[in-house]
């Protein structure tokens, strides 16, 4: 044989069939296919269904009254599954119910077109061995209502079906008697929670027990033209359907443009034939977290009831309800592949849920109000998603601060044209700082609060000063007037700073306050890294890019000590430094004591104030006993008070 040349086909001898090994495939399709037993029901009902759909597809004019009923026997330890369907015949039990893989319901759709046929694969019947010992079931046809048979099968892989009467009306009973570990099934209170879900779209009336209410009769507000407010319509779905969470308002979902010709193509450019609902939900929601809720039905039938990935990852206050016909599910019917039209559809959805926000915030104002202070921090990271959503919060959405939630705008306004964000973890020097300024400051540490300033301070064409960055702390402490000769700035720096800390001469206001010890955020974020448990604590990746962020900095200086030459006090250490006053030393050691106090409160209750407190308070008590015994009235100079601070620091 030539080189590259195809390989020859074996000969005809040497060919061989695949064996099968029933029992094991019946295994794994009837128990591992599906993640819950509960699916069971869904795939039986749904058979049911399919069969009313059939009868009037192949009997149109016949008397048909499309009826599911559902009991339970907790006594028997059985469910069972009645329809007044399309029943099945001797050779169609055979050709269909006991033929793995083989499907009547997709052949029929492939035929006729019909897309409330719900069934795919020939496999949901299988999914009654997952919850049941044994499988009978007694059908009588529409094509031969004057005979009876039944199906009785243990496990799946051996049957047997016998003549009986004829049932009254042609259809179907399903009977399960259930596994032990199975028998809350046959209570038909736990029958009316799960079919009330499952069934909830159908257009057959599903029954449970002797109940003269079908489980699925609820209102469907995009389904029917409801009298009255259509928001409310939709409400009362949205709170009855929305289990875990009161809705805040609720939205409409609308077929796409080229969604209703069909084809993958049209899919692709972003059509789909998907309609229902969504909703806000009243969920307690911090940052991040993650409660998207959202259920997606096939032809009526419950096909994914956490489809959360069709959401946008942002939409963590999302719930709702889709309902499609071009969806394509997989083999268990309990997810959705990811084709063009899954895609299509989560286009749609992120659409929706935009529009939806708008018109809440145009015509709802009440509802607006209480989405923004129930999930503030969820959308300032959906604003940074979306530039829809940015321009309908950028004025509204809260952001944290030192004050309570406050908006972008009132921050600017508090801030005299100006944003401040502290890049700490809350407390710190900036907030005691503000707090005397009397000025808001963001928390730039809760999520999505610093990108969302940035954007912000952007888009309006106003200053953010990030406190806590050496720029940020450029615009915050001014450079003095007249810089301090070399002596008195060693002086100072000997008198009020300890190790580790840069003595910086500045002007800051308020006027009264003396001084400030504000962090090295990057000697600490270094200091962090180069732990000996930081390998252990932080991703590699994180941790060489915190590394060669912190790279410029030695880490010598822990924190800087901006000393305010605006301060009177201040100006008077610095008289009675020159004046050779005694006293000058004892005024230093009060403010550093001081230092050290102001450092220990703002750094909070778990901080380290980067001196000895209980030093610091005795210190205080020390040098005001010396001041008061050791300054003599009128020194030329000097004044009287040496050092005394106003009220306000």
């Amino acid at each position: 044989m030539s080189e590259g040349a195809p390989p020859e086909p074996a000969p005809a001898e040497d060919l061989r069939t695949t064996e099968v090994d029933l029992g094991g495939l019946v295994n794994v399709l009837a128990t591992h296919l599906y993640s819950t037993p509960l699916v069971a029901l869904r795939e039986l009902v749904q058979n049911a269904h399919d069969s009313h759909t059939r009868r009037l597809l192949e009997d149109p004019e016949g008397d048909h009254r499309p009826l599911i009923r559902v009991r339970g026997d907790a006594a028997r330890r059985t469910v069972s599954i009645e329809d007044t369907g399309a029943g099945l015949t001797e050779p169609e039990i055979h050709a269909y119910l006991a033929t793995v893989g083989t499907g009547y319901t997709r052949m029929l759709r492939d035929l006729t077109g019909n897309q409330e046929l719900i069934g795919a694969f020939g496999l949901g019947f299988l999914s009654a061995f997952s919850v049941a010992d044994e499988v009978a079931v007694t059908t009588t046809s529409h094509r031969e209502p004057h005979l009876g048979h039944r199906y009785r099968s243990r496990g799946g892989e051996q049957y047997q079906v016998d003549p009986v009467p004829a049932r009254p009306r042609p259809g179907t009973v399903v009977e399960l008697t259930l596994k032990a570990e199975h028998a809350h099934l046959a209570d038909e209170d736990a029958l009316r929670d799960v079919l009330g879900r499952y069934c909830v779209l159908l257009p057959i009336p599903v029954y449970v027990g002797d109940d003269e209410q079908p489980v699925n009769n609820v209102e469907v507000p995009w389904r029917h033209s409801v009298p009255g407010d259509q928001h409310a319509a939709r409400m009362r779905f949205a709170t009855a359907f929305g289990r875990r969470f009161e809705p805040l308002t609720a939205f409409p979902v609308h077929p796409a443009e080229g969604g209703t010709e069909g084809g993958t193509g049209e899919a692709a450019g972003g059509g789909t034939d998907a309609i229902g609902l969504l909703w806000v939900q009243d969920g307690g929601t911090y940052g991040s977290s993650d409660n998207r809720d959202l259920a997606v039905y096939l032809r009526g039938m419950l096909l994914a009831e956490d489809a959360r990935d069709l959401l946008p990852s942002w939409a963590g206050f999302i719930g709702g309800v889709v309902e499609s016909s071009r969806l394509t599910p997989t083999a268990s019917r309990e997810d959705l592949q990811r084709d063009d039209h899954y895609r299509a559809l989560q286009r749609a959805l992120t659409d929706a849920i935009v529009d939806g926000l708008y018109e809440t915030a145009r015509l709802r104002p009440a509802a607006w109000r209480r989405i923004l202070t129930r999930h503030g921090q969820d959308l300032l990271g959906a604003a940074l998603c979306d530039e829809r959503l940015f321009t309908l919060l950028a004025d509204d959405v809260p952001v944290p601060t030192s004050q309570g939630d406050l908006t972008a705008g009132a921050l600017r306004a508090a801030g005299g044209g100006a944003v401040h964000v502290a890049l700490g973890s809350g407390g710190g020097f900036e907030e005691m700082l503000y707090r005397a300024m009397r000025v808001p400051i963001a928390r730039g540490d809760r999520y999505a609060v610093l990108p969302f300033l940035r954007r912000y301070a952007q888009l309006r064409g106003c200053r953010l000063v990030e406190l806590g960055s050496e720029h940020g702390d450029r615009e915050l402490f001014r450079d003095p007037e007249r810089p301090l000769p070399a002596g008195e700035a060693a002086w100072l720096a000997g008198a009020l700073a300890d190790e580790g800390e840069q003595l910086v001469p500045a002007r800051f206001d308020p006027p009264g306050l003396p001084l400030v010890l504000v962090p090295d955020r990057e000697a600490e974020l270094k200091a962090r890294i180069e732990d000996d448990q930081a390998d252990a604590r932080i991703p590699s990746a994180a941790l060489r890019l915190a590394r060669a962020f912190t790279a410029r900095t030695d880490g010598e200086v822990r924190a800087r000590l901006y000393l305010n030459l605006s301060c009177p006090a201040v100006l008077d250490l610095l008289a009675a430094y020159r004046a050779g006053h005694t006293g000058s030393a004892t005024a230093a050691g009060l403010l550093r004591s001081l230092k050290v106090i102001m450092a220990a409160a703002s750094a909070g209750p778990a901080g380290s104030s980067g001196g000895d407190l209980t030093a610091a308070l005795s210190g205080v008590g020390t040098a005001v006993s010396a001041l008061t015994a050791a300054v003599p009235a009128g020194l030329p100079g000097v004044p009287d008070t040496l050092g005394a601070l106003p009220d306000e620091a």
